[in-house]
């Protein structure tokens, strides 16, 4: 990875909307595919954790949802070197 992962206590956590989360769930989504990581029951459900939307595939965290994009994107990104 080519960056410092996420923190779930970062302040910019309690930023995300739920329309962003969702659309960052569809880009995790399309991105996943390739890889055979499908996550098609993953939602925003009203849990809150500190001020901070759960992502319901385990109630992980928004970080733990960029930190997985972060990874797909660098893996696509070397790919298309």
């Amino acid at each position: 990875m080519s960056r410092d992962p996420v923190a779930p206590d970062d302040s910019r956590m309690r930023d995300y909307t739920r329309p962003q989360i969702t659309a960052l769930l569809g880009e995790l989504h399309r991105r996943g595919i390739p890889y055979g990581l499908l996550w098609g029951s993953a939602s925003t459900p009203e849990t809150t954790l500190d001020g901070r939307i759960l992502v319901d595939f385990g109630n992980a965290p928004v970080s733990t949802l960029l930190n997985l994009l972060h990874l797909l994107r660098d893996l696509d990104r070397d790919r298309d070197l």
